[in-house]
């Protein structure tokens, strides 16, 4: 299991790739937290929160949740776990991109991570 300084420094080296326009109105900043995050809907040991794009009055921040990842990825290496993170900030960069551009179409992020939640439930038979 990677530390939480190791997290943190391949966090940071991973928001210096981006160009400075993705950081445009993300007032709250990317927020690193110890946190191990259910879904509200899992049905099982089987699904994690690994980062979420968060809204609230106003406020749009990123927020990456080692507990999740150490618990997916507790044998990742330096190398795994900075292919795993950049995705995962990648991902959460899009929605804020996409929030900002008012896009909440069929072909969204948001319409994906919808679909897939509903792949999900139907296979725990709901």
């Amino acid at each position: 299991m990677i530390s939480t300084e190791t997290y943190r420094a391949i966090v940071s080296d991973l928001l210096d790739e981006l160009p400075e326009a993705f950081f445009r109105e993300l007032t709250g900043g990317v927020i690193l937290s110890e946190a191990l995050v259910i879904p509200d809907y899992a049905r099982g040991d089987d699904l994690y929160t690994l980062g979420q794009y968060q809204v609230c009055y106003g406020v749009r921040q990123i927020v990456m949740f080692k507990g999740s990842f150490d618990r997916l990825y507790p044998h990742a290496d330096e190398a795994e776990a900075r292919g795993i993170l950049r995705g995962i900030l990648r991902h959460e960069f899009r929605h804020h991109i996409e929030f900002l551009g008012g896009i909440h179409n069929a072909g969204s992020l948001e319409a994906e991570d919808e679909r897939q939640k509903r792949a999900y439930l139907a296979r725990h038979g709901e």
